[in-house]
């Protein structure tokens, strides 16, 4: 292990590099751009061998790494915002064509109005593709990310593409201490990529292909079943990162001081930090409260959730997206995990930090006071008090 002060993208970058991709897509989008870059100056430098490939659009990106991986080569992409949206068409058939494509999400708003800052409304746009999502908190989580994605989307129990997000600019272009492990470690930990199925013209085989009505259903749960084993698999390659590396890596999920905890915040992405300050400072006043970082969104680990959050009188939803229409997305799913149960919960949600607002303390209490006060459903916050929305 190594210890070095770098770009949140930089640490991506060479995470990529160290699990030995042979095929990496590349297409321009703030924020995003640094990793490819990254992986290109590793190329043109000689320290890392694989075929770059400069595409005209992220749709052609995607294609590229979908026929690569086809094939029987580990790939990777990377992308934000609307070129993650461009990418969409694509991303579903990698899933349905069960490839473990790996790629990239450095998260942007999505337009219009236009934004080039960060929240997650562009990666709950593909989150029904069958994509595995993972959130990461900090660069070091990033970086852990990418090797527990490849571990987990290439075993033959689930053969499914997986998606790392990370906060644009928040995480992609700030400076972090990250622990860079050695090569041998990774080596140890992510085996070379074997394939299930591959295209080769001596032994032709069909992907993808049209299905009829008496077939598509089928194919459909069979991604809805790997999805859900993937939950216990991602569990195990969390213990093993953690055997390998000699330090523990996110997983499903990360419990924050709620071993006693009345009310708790739930919350994915860089926010999370900013929460973990909250309960500090609430913890030392005498609150009971607690966070719970979810790390894996997909598969949505439901009964694990539903377990940790149990004990709790009250939970308080912090969303970095919006369901225009409905609430936020995280909010959504997990109301929905208590009805019908025996114990009625009061669960809040609010929607913050959307286009780069900035999610300070003071936002987050004001979600905990607004959430004491009595349920709030998709509340947003933090809204400019100067602007006559009504008429906007």
């Amino acid at each position: 292990m190594a210890r070095r002060i770098i770009e949140g993208s930089r640490a991506v970058a060479e995470a990529v590099a160290l699990c030995k991709p042979q095929v990496v897509a590349a297409y321009p989008i703030t924020p995003q751009t640094h990793i490819v870059h990254e992986l290109a100056q590793l190329v043109a430098d000689g320290n890392l061998k694989l075929e770059f490939v400069n595409v005209e659009s992220e749709h052609s990106a995607a294609s590229v790494v979908l026929g690569a991986s086809a094939t029987g080569v580990r790939v990777f992409t990377s992308s934000s915002s609307q070129g993650l949206v461009l990418m969409a068409e694509v991303l579903f058939n990698i899933a349905g064509m069960r490839l473990p494509v790996v790629l990239a999400c450095v998260n942007r708003a999505v337009s219009a109005p236009l934004s080039i800052w960060t929240d997650h409304q562009d990666s709950m746009v593909v989150r029904d593709a069958g994509i595995l999502q993972f959130y990461s908190e900090n660069a070091q989580e990033a970086a852990d990310l990418t090797y527990l994605a490849y571990r987990v989307a290439e075993d033959h129990r689930v053969l499914l593409p997986a998606m790392v997000c990370l906060d644009g600019y928040v995480i992609s272009h700030a400076w972090e201490v990250v622990d860079m492990p050695e090569a041998d470690q990774v080596d140890a930990y992510l085996p070379p990529f074997q394939p299930r199925y591959r295209l080769d013209p001596t032994h032709p085989v069909s992907m993808g292909m049209y299905a009829e009505p008496d077939k598509y259903l089928e194919a459909r749960y069979m991604v809805q079943r790997a999805m859900e084993r993937s939950i216990g698999i991602i569990q195990d390659a969390s213990n093993d990162f953690e055997r390998v590396f000699g330090r523990p890596c996110p997983g499903l999920m990360e419990e924050y001081r709620m071993e006693d905890a009345d009310t708790v915040m739930v919350a994915m992405g860089s926010m999370a930090s900013t929460a973990k300050m909250v309960v500090d400072q609430h913890r030392e006043s005498g609150e009971k409260l607690g966070l719970l970082k979810l790390i894996t969104y997909r598969p949505f680990p439901e009964k694990l959730l539903y377990q940790a959050l149990e004990p709790a009188s009250r939970v308080v939803v912090l969303d970095k997206a919006v369901s225009l229409g409905a609430q936020g997305p995280l909010g959504t799913e997990v109301r929905s995990m208590f009805l019908g149960q025996p114990r009625p919960r009061s669960v809040s949600t609010f929607i913050l930090g959307l286009g780069g607002r900035d999610v300070t303390e003071s936002v987050i209490d004001d979600a905990l006071r607004k959430a004491r006060r009595g349920q709030q459903t998709g509340e947003f916050l933090d809204l400019r008090s100067d602007l006559d929305l009504e008429e906007v």
